[in-house]
């Protein structure tokens, strides 16, 4: 008979069982998110930026069909080359697991299994959401639900600006998600700064989220997911007219070409690289390494809470 069990590699299993501070990393970003050879550099880039911080990088991903957390670096090779791995989110996991084949974990599917693994915080770029036009096509990413019900720390740059923001947030307050900005009482906007919306609540320090994390988990009343929106500095966000201007493109081309689901998300983010000769890409890069850094530094503070 098959074990469908998830597999731990060495580094991330004695991390865990010893209490020390492990980051969960997608992986999606690998196989979807950039192109090549972007793709392995910032992979690899991704999990030394955690390590400069003092914690261990667990990169979540499927390889034969094996649901791996913690991918050594010819898995991240494999991920990085192949034209046929899988964008796996929490419901395509078993499906795909019994069919042997490689994919790589969306937010949804990462945060899941992050969770059942016992990690606690994890690192990603920026978030799915409610798509434009979800009022007709009811197009809403997995992520949102999953993070209702998924006890982890998701350190983000708020949700792609290629969603409907407004009704992102809308959603997530729905939904029970707890979020709070990070030196900041305004929702960023993935590729730009300020999102355009308010938030209620900012800490300030790693140390202050894993208080809040602590609260989460002694209350004990709710295993949703706490949100922290990292901004990106002014004047390291990607130009906001150049932003707006691809951003209308992108929306037309869409329309005309009938692309919808999960095609969507790669496609715009395609379109901002190209259209922005390459700008945007280097925004992606700075976004989720910042938040890398971010999340080791909140997983160190939360491992020192529990230290006797």
């Amino acid at each position: 008979m098959t074990d469908y069990r998830i597999h731990f590699n060495d580094e991330v299993s004695a991390a865990l069982s010893e209490g020390r501070p492990v980051v969960a990393l997608e992986s999606t970003i690998i196989s979807h998110g950039l192109p090549r050879p972007d793709n392995l550099r910032v992979a690899r880039e991704i999990e030394q930026t955690v390590r400069e911080a003092g914690a261990v990088p667990a990169t979540i991903g499927m390889i034969g069909g094996e649901l791996r957390v913690g991918l050594d670096d010819a898995q991240l090779v494999r991920l990085a080359g192949s034209d046929s791995a899988a964008k796996l989110s929490v419901r395509d996991l078993a499906p795909a697991a019994a069919a042997g084949v490689d994919g790589a974990t969306t937010v949804a599917a990462t945060s899941a299994v992050a969770a059942a693994a016992g990690i606690d915080v994890f690192a990603t770029g920026g978030l799915g959401g409610v798509h434009r036009e979800a009022a007709q096509t009811f197009d809403e990413s997995a992520d949102l639900v999953t993070l209702a019900r998924t006890p982890i720390t998701v350190v983000c740059a708020g949700v792609k600006s290629i969603l409907d923001v407004g009704a992102t947030l809308e959603r997530l307050e729905t939904l029970g998600v707890s979020l709070v900005g990070y030196r900041t009482r305004r929702f960023p906007g993935f590729f730009i700064t300020d999102g355009g919306f308010d938030l209620d609540w900012s800490v300030d320090s790693p140390a202050q989220v894993a208080a809040v994390m602590a609260a989460r988990d002694d209350h004990a009343l709710h295993r949703g997911a706490l949100l922290v929106a990292n901004p990106l500095p002014v004047e390291e966000q990607l130009d906001p007219q150049l932003h707006d201007r691809t951003l209308a493109d992108g929306l037309a081309m869409l329309a005309r070409d009938g692309i919808t689901g999960k095609a969507v998300t790669p496609f715009l983010l395609g379109h901002f690289h190209s259209a922005t000769e390459g700008a945007s890409l280097a925004v992606n890069v700075r976004i989720i390494l910042r938040n890398a850094g971010l999340a080791a530094q909140i997983a160190v503070a939360a491992a020192a809470r529990t230290t006797p």
